[in-house]
């Protein structure tokens, strides 16, 4: 076995591979402690709180497609609501998953943003894509966090627009039904560019 350890080739290969020994036992140690995640929530949050990952609407702007309102989701409690009872409002609507650590880290600034605007006249919809009979976990997530703004799963298939690869996935839609913002992947929603923009959004 000795004799093995001594040829020059695998002396060569132990030399190659040593400088990276320690990132792949750490890597390992974080992986099957569940360390990992916990570390990127951190820094996730970090960078939120940084200001590094403030949204800015205006460049996020994709071509003002229509939106299509034909579809129904449900709340958490089962109620059913049928997407063109909000046309007339802006509507701020966030895919996301309760499994998703980039949707939950950028929640609380979501929850900040939906705290200061008109109710009235600007409708949350906090679109889960959990299973369907995943109702009782997402609320036990929601009141664990003290979230207040209105939640929801798919009560009907969604349109195109809506099925995305990559969550989270936020859209603004103005009152006349156009889609102002879409904002692929975590963002900082509570700033006052982001509060000014809906307010202007917003039919006087």
């Amino acid at each position: 076995m000795n004799s093995v350890f001594q040829s020059p080739k695998v002396k060569k290969i132990i030399l190659a591979v040593r400088p990276w020994a320690i990132f792949i036992g750490i890597f390992f140690f974080l992986k099957v402690t569940g360390l990992g995640n916990q570390i990127s929530y951190v820094t996730q949050s970090a960078l939120l709180k940084a200001g590094v990952l403030d949204v800015q609407p205006e460049t996020s702007t994709s071509k003002e497609q229509a939106f299509n309102y034909d579809f129904a989701v449900k709340g958490i409690d089962g109620k059913k609501l049928d997407m063109k009872d909000l046309k007339g409002k802006v509507i701020f609507l966030n895919l996301w998953a309760t499994w998703c650590g980039p949707c939950r880290v950028e929640m609380p600034s979501i929850q900040n943003l939906y705290n200061s605007v008109d109710k009235d006249k600007v409708a949350f919809v906090m679109l889960s894509l959990d299973q369907e009979n995943q109702q009782g976990k997402i609320a036990d997530f929601i009141k664990d966090k003290g979230f207040t703004f209105p939640v929801y799963q798919p009560a009907s298939p969604l349109p195109n627009l809506l099925r995305v690869n990559t969550i989270p996935t936020t859209f603004i839609i103005s009152a006349d039904g156009k889609v102002k913002s879409k904002k692929v992947g975590m963002a900082n929603y509570d700033t006052e560019e982001m509060r000014e923009f809906v307010r202007k959004l917003i039919p006087h």
